[in-house]
Formats: C-alpha cells, sequence, structure tokens
C-alpha cells in the first residue's frame, strides 16, 4: 500500500491543555487516551511509523486518527454515530459506575466485583464488565511496585542501557546474578498427568530436599549462558564463580559485568578480585531495579520452564535439570532484544511518579 506524507499537526495552548488531560485522567476512556496521545504525539514531529511502534497499534489507526484532527480538531476525535440499536445507558451512568469504581469501595470488601457493583448501580453484571472493559478497569487485579531511591539512577540507568543498546567494540557485555536458594521439591503423591479434557494435578503439599544457589552470566550479544550451581551463594563462592567466568570467555576482549548491590559483590574479596583484572569494567544497577539486569530474564524463563513444575528428590537432581536447561538453551541461544531507551525508560517512570503523586494527594 503506498502512503502520502502524515499530515503536519499544530496544537494551540487550548488544545494541547484538552489533549494532555485526556491522555493522563484516570477517568477517560482507553480509545479516547490512545487517541489524544496520538495527536500529541503528532505535534511532536513524530511520523505515523514511530507513533504506531510507541504506542503499539498499527501505522492506519495513528494516520486515521491524525488526519481526523486536522480536518476538524478535537471534535474529530469523537466516536462516529454506529448502526444498531440506541445506547441504553447514558453517559451520566457511565461516568457514576467509573467514579464508583475509582473512589469508592463495597462496604464488605476490598474491591468492587461485577456482582455487586451491579447491585449498588442497578446495572446488569454485563454492563458494568463493558463499562470497566471500556475504561480499561480492573479492580479485582492488584500488583506490587518499587521506585528505586537511588541517587545516581538516572545514571546507572543510562550506562547500562547504553551497553545494551551501543555496546563498546571488542568488548563482552554479561548480566551476572544468583538465583538463591531454589529448593528441591517432590510432591507427597504422584502427579495426574494432562489428558484430553483435564488439567495437569499435583498435590498442593511437598517434601522438601534441600537448596541449591545458581550463579549465571548471561552474554547479551551472543544469549548464551555460564551457570554454576553451588551450596551457598558468599563472597567466596561468587569469587570461584568469576573464576569460572573468566576461563570460558576470550583473553582479548574487555568484559563488562552488569551486577546489583548484592552484598557479597561489594565485599573486599571481590573488590580486590576486580582491582587485579583492569579489562574488567563493573556496571552496578540502581538499587531496587533488578528489571534493568537481563540474567533475571533468564532466571524467569527458568523458573516457568523448569522448576516451578519440576519433580526433584535431591539438590543433585535439581542441579541436573538447572544444567540441562542452560545447555539446551546454549545449543541454540537466542538473545533478549532491548528496545526501550535510556529517556523512554525514564520519561514512563516519570509519568508513573506523576500519576503516583496525583492519586496520593488526592487521598490526603
Amino acid at each position: 500500500m503506498a502512503w502520502g506524507a502524515a499530515v503536519h499537526i499544530d496544537l494551540n495552548e487550548a488544545e494541547r491543555n484538552e489533549l494532555e488531560a485526556r491522555a493522563r485522567r484516570r477517568k477517560t476512556a482507553r480509545a479516547d487516551a490512545m487517541r489524544a496521545q496520538i495527536v500529541l504525539l503528532s505535534a511532536e514531529g513524530l511520523s505515523n511509523v514511530a507513533i504506531a511502534d510507541r504506542l503499539n497499534i498499527t501505522r492506519l489507526t495513528v494516520a486515521t486518527w491524525r488526519k481526523r484532527f486536522a480536518e476538524r480538531r478535537l471534535d474529530g476525535l469523537a466516536e462516529e454515530p454506529r448502526p444498531g440499536a440506541p445506547r441504553k445507558i447514558g453517559d451520566d451512568k457511565v461516568t457514576e459506575v467509573v467514579t464508583t469504581t475509582l473512589e469508592a469501595l463495597p462496604p464488605t470488601a476490598t474491591h468492587w466485583s461485577t456482582r455487586s457493583l451491579a447491585r449498588a448501580s442497578g446495572l446488569s453484571a454485563s454492563s458494568v464488565h463493558r463499562i470497566w472493559r471500556a475504561f480499561s478497569l480492573q479492580p479485582h487485579r492488584s500488583e506490587t511496585f518499587k521506585l528505586s531511591t537511588d541517587p545516581l539512577f538516572v545514571e546507572k540507568v543510562r550506562d547500562i542501557v547504553g551497553l545494551y543498546l551501543a555496546p563498546p567494540e571488542r568488548a563482552l557485555v554479561l548480566c551476572v546474578d544468583e538465583k538463591t536458594q531454589i529448593q528441591a521439591l517432590d510432591r507427597t503423591q504422584p502427579l495426574l498427568p494432562l489428558s484430553p479434557g483435564q488439567i495437569e494435578r499435583r498435590t498442593h503439599d511437598y517434601e522438601r530436599h534441600g537448596t541449591t544457589s545458581l550463579f549465571a552470566a548471561l552474554e547479551v550479544k551472543a544469549g548464551t549462558v555460564i551457570g554454576r550451581c553451588m551450596p551457598r551463594h558468599r563472597a567466596a563462592e561468587f569469587r570461584k564463580f568469576l573464576d569460572e567466568v573468566e576461563r570460558n570467555v576470550p583473553t582479548d576482549l574487555d568484559i563488562h559485568v552488569v551486577m546489583d548491590n548484592a552484598s557479597s559483590h561489594k565485599t573486599k574479596l571481590i573488590r580486590d578480585w576486580f582491582a587485579k583484572r583492569p579489562r574488567w569494567h563493573v556496571h552496578y544497577t540502581p538499587t531496587s531495579a533488578s528489571w534493568i539486569n537481563q540474567v533475571e530474564r533468564f532466571f524467569g524463563l527458568l523458573t516457568d520452564q523448569q522448576i516451578r513444575r519440576g519433580v526433584h528428590r535431591s539438590t543433585q537432581d535439581l542441579e541436573a535439570s538447572i544444567t540441562a536447561y542452560i545447555d539446551d538453551r546454549n545449543a541454540d541461544p537466542k538473545p533478549f532484544r532491548w528496545t526501550k531507551s535510556a529517556d523512554d525508560i525514564l520519561a514512563c517512570i516519570e509519568r508513573f511518579c506523576r500519576r503516583t503523586i496525583d492519586v496520593q494527594s488526592k487521598c490526603d
């Protein structure tokens, strides 16, 4: 398909203020917020392709709403009338449901369900569900978060992301960490295997058969992993692992190590080890920011695909399974592809902080 030049967008102050409010307002429908973001990014001079990539939508969607805004300004962002029966639930009732979901709690529960809010609002549960879906509301879900308070957070993010996106020449980038206290677990009764119409079943209780700790170094460019299991995870074991890594990497390359701030990584034993090896360069992740260390993604895959549902009757059995998993990965390595720039990450965190501050100020 042939694509014409993207429509140029200029915003006056009133339009910009309205669009920014729509993009960040908690009570804005997801589709309306997305359209506002398209126009704001268009006004910054971004191409349709760049906007589509950033918002994870199609280029056609971007071009459509960009053109409609250019032709009809803010009115062009409204939905066109659609065929079918007229709406039975007005905007006021939709606003009531959204406001209740966000700002009130049921008398005897910590969050609303579709049925409890349906009883309170006089609507059907399916109507409440459709409104929640339109506004991306999921009161039944809750997630955890923790923001880094590292005073060098920005500098460390730029440093490490720079290694991922533009690694230095004649150098290896290794993401290093430990997955500690991995338990060798056996179920108290045999598994009931997967069969047509029946998911796999296992007992909720288990027998412990010891623990092991996995030290791993992920080579960012190749995707290969150097791993070793040890019974403990002190600085002494970490130094032994570094010795093993050194034996397995080319001697003519600089080594850039990304690792966290664990106490075992900063002892005198480890500092002296690095001090004697000038070709090794350490890049510490910000505190409470393990997400920036790519080896954590490998640990997640290992847990999901091998450990969580595995049956291991000894630590030797567990370590053999881990080693086999690493060997299989290294036979056909698939490196992770880091896509976000440091600026994108920092902008995302800034938006999250602003939303958090706004919510907390309203609660106070």
